[in-house]
């Protein structure tokens, strides 16, 4: 952080808590250390200094701050430059009655607000939400006099002792090496419980993602190991088969084996709206370029643009999203800021789960499903073919724009997000300076004085007052940005894992950057947030559960109709040579049940060999032929683009398709395979929502033990409270 503070270093007294999600030390409210005085205010109002009392500036600057010492408010007035700072704190009898609501409360959180004192976090709340709910006489609020620039901000300051150890703790990059662990006990004595469950869940959403993350290597690494040995593979690399042009005019016949590399990258990725326009209409210019380079590699360059383009989109709709989603929102005139920011969040994620997952929604179940076949493709005005897949299928261009969309998305926004914050402080850095000469030197002797109770001076009030003054502005729905990045994420890892198995990876290595990017942010780059008191994540559960089921439905479909695993079974179990009887080693299916287990495994590479040998064909199972004796395909593909480059002119080509080669209806394999298709889809998402029930029905919302910390915490109170009445009938029996 640009502002490093030239006081000495604080000593720190901790106390120990018994914590079992911690284990560790953690903070007292009243701290003995030289500045302990830094919470003698709760709030600092900030304005324009105005000179004319008659302006009406003046008249309602003057009338808030009276009406906030009829509240019997402690307001110190300073004067710096051409600004005003009002130290805003509240008595402690103001926070009687709320320490006797917490005492009887059965719903109360077990706390230190039940002993004898009230945490900073509770004053500032309170404070704070006092400051919202003090009108003037003409009816204005604080909000409707900081639109006028009557005011000019509010903030509440950062403690530097307890902000000096959450920075060694928790907010540094050295704390990377503890991982996902967080001191989730202090971060709630500081920001309140609202931040401390963002953090908290965040935590155990990255703890989750460990087993994803090895389950992808090993698919990943195990997919690398073997595909040499893949008959499939084999197929491809060693097929004459000629294939039909996949574009109008400067698009030639090409061979099958042309694409052997992405045959064996499809190996691995099976083992594990406006963008859409873009991609089709870039395929078709490419493809009429004069320069070879690019007309040959049309397709997959319009992949890589579409995915580059995706997420800049991404970007640009993003702040659209917002403004749009502020706006509906202003238009419903919800009843209180929670009502709004339940609305703002659904709103919000609607509107960016479409713009992120469009274009990945259309390359896995649309796209090269609807373009048509040599004689009858579809067009668009007439003229223009529609985009194909990649030569090697669609899950390559799945898994390019997976790839492409997390890589940037996560590191560009890390960058940015730290970045921008950053530069923001740098920039103040010299004006912070010449503010603090400005405030002169303390010359009072207990402000050095240790102990609680100490009364700072003007001159270190203002100078705590200025550094928090010069840090970054937060609002209202800061953390709601923090949160909507990662169930974006959350989305993207879960969604299309099927098409992506390094996925959680990526979300793995981006989010222990993120836990200590957004601490280090949060403590010593902006203004302290506002705590809030809360019992969960709110609406954001709802949402995840949405994303839950959206992903069981998506790596159904991805598995069961985009990828070519059902067609695969569907082939060696019923059309293959191993059915047929014309594979060598094993004769039949039948036979397989014939062959001793532990002889059948002995050797994994007799047991792959023998498993291949029944997809022997499976290549030209999938393809057909069209001939240019036939009048429409003569229509749709010149004499040129039937020409290899070696001068050989072709009469016929093949296509991925299951169509008869005379009429090009399909075939009854089609039929078969698709209802197999949508078995499989059917079969897959009732057995893992039936999982999802038995696991949600075994874990409970709220832990036992959490339940019975509750229970202990309020027999204690009880107790505590018979002690008192005790006390005073005693006395009572005594003065009689």
């Amino acid at each position: 952080m640009p502002f490093r503070s030239v006081e000495d270093d604080i000593e720190l007294e901790i106390t120990n808590r018994e914590s079992a999600e911690n284990g560790g030390d953690t903070l007292i409210p009243l701290l003995s250390s030289p500045n302990t005085a830094v919470r003698s205010f709760d709030c600092i109002l900030v304005a324009h200094t105005v000179e004319d009392e008659v302006d009406q500036k003046f008249k309602k600057q003057e009338a808030y701050i009276n009406e906030l010492k009829s509240k019997k408010m402690t307001v110190t007035k300073i004067h710096h430059d051409n600004k005003i700072f009002y130290g805003v704190s509240a008595p402690e009898e103001l926070f009687d009655k709320y320490k006797y609501l917490l005492k009887v409360s059965d719903s109360c959180n077990w706390s230190a607000e039940c002993g004898g004192y009230v945490q900073n976090t509770t004053r500032i709340r309170i404070v704070n939400f006092i400051l919202h709910q003090t009108f003037i006489g003409t009816g204005e609020g604080l909000e409707d006099l900081m639109s006028q620039n009557v005011f000019e901000t509010l903030f509440c300051t950062h403690e530097r002792t307890q902000q000096e150890y959450l920075k060694r703790k928790w907010a540094s990059w050295k704390a990377l090496k503890h991982l996902v662990s967080q001191p989730v006990d202090d971060i709630r004595d500081y920001f309140g419980e609202k931040v401390a469950l963002y953090f908290l869940w965040l935590g155990w959403y990255t703890r989750m993602l460990i087993p994803a993350a090895i389950i992808g290597i090993v698919v990943f690494l195990y997919a690398l190991a073997f595909f040499d040995s893949n008959p499939l593979i084999e197929e491809v690399c060693e097929s004459n088969v000629t294939m039909c042009p996949i574009c109008d005019k400067k698009c030639q016949v090409w061979k099958l084996s042309d694409t052997c590399f992405y045959a064996k990258l499809v190996v691995i990725i099976g083992l594990t709206h406006a963008l859409v326009i873009c991609r089709v209409v870039s395929a078709m210019l490419l493809s009429e370029t004069q320069w070879k380079l690019l007309s040959d590699n049309a397709n997959m360059i319009a992949v890589t643009l579409g995915a580059v383009l995706h997420y800049l989109t991404i970007q640009v709709m993003t702040r659209v999203n917002r403004f749009v989603a502020f706006k509906l929102c202003a238009l419903e005139k919800t009843r209180s800021f929670a009502a709004t920011e339940r609305s703002f969040t659904v709103k919000m994620f609607t509107f960016q789960f479409f713009t992120l997952f469009s274009s990945l929604i259309y390359v896995a179940f649309f796209l090269g499903r609807i373009n048509g076949y040599p004689g009858n493709y579809v067009r668009i005005a007439g003229k223009w073919r529609l985009e194909e897949c990649h030569p090697s299928g669609c899950l390559t261009d799945l898994f390019i724009q997976m790839a492409i969309i997390l890589i940037l998305k996560q590191t560009i926004s890390n960058i940015f997000e730290f970045a921008k914050p950053w530069l923001k402080l740098y920039c103040k850095r010299a004006t912070l300076r010449k503010d603090l000469e400005k405030c002169g030197n303390c010359k009072t002797p207990t402000c050095k004085e240790d102990g609680p109770g100490i009364e700072l001076c003007d001159v270190c009030n203002l100078q705590q007052w200025l550094k928090n003054y010069h840090m970054n502005q937060i609002h209202a729905f800061s953390l709601f940005n923090e949160f909507l990045e990662m169930v974006i994420q959350f989305s993207f890892t879960t969604i299309f894992v099927a098409a992506f198995p390094l996925a959680p990876l990526l979300a793995l290595i981006n989010n222990l950057i993120e836990i200590r990017l957004d601490a280090i942010k949060m403590l010593r780059m902006e203004r302290r947030l506002v705590p809030k008191k809360t019992n969960d994540i709110g609406v954001w559960t709802k949402v995840l559960e949405a994303i839950g089921v959206a992903a069981v439905i998506a790596n159904g479909l991805v598995i069961g109709i985009s990828s070519e695993f059902v067609p695969r079974l569907v082939y060696r179990y019923r059309f293959g040579p191993c059915v047929n009887r014309t594979a060598t080693g094993l004769q039949s299916v039948s036979e397989l049940s014939t062959i001793s287990f532990i002889e059948y495994v002995q050797s994994s590479t007799t047991f792959r060999a023998l498993t291949y040998k029944c997809m022997i064909g499976y290549t030209d199972y999938t393809l057909t032929t069209a001939y240019m004796s036939n009048k429409k395909v003569r229509e749709d593909f010149t004499i040129n683009q039937m020409m290899m480059p070696e001068g050989v002119n072709h009469t016929e080509c093949s296509y991925k398709a299951y169509r008869n080669e005379n009429d090009h209806s399909f075939t009854s394999q089609y039929w078969l395979i698709l209802a197999a298709r949508f078995a499989f889809v059917i079969l897959f998402e009732h057995v893992l929502v039936v999982c999802k029930f038995v696991v949600a029905w075994y874990v409970p919302d709220n832990p036992m033990r959490i339940k019975n910390n509750r229970l202990h915490d309020k027999l204690d109170r009880l107790k505590q409270e018979l002690k008192e009445l005790s006390a005073k009938f005693d006395n009572r029996i005594t003065d009689v």
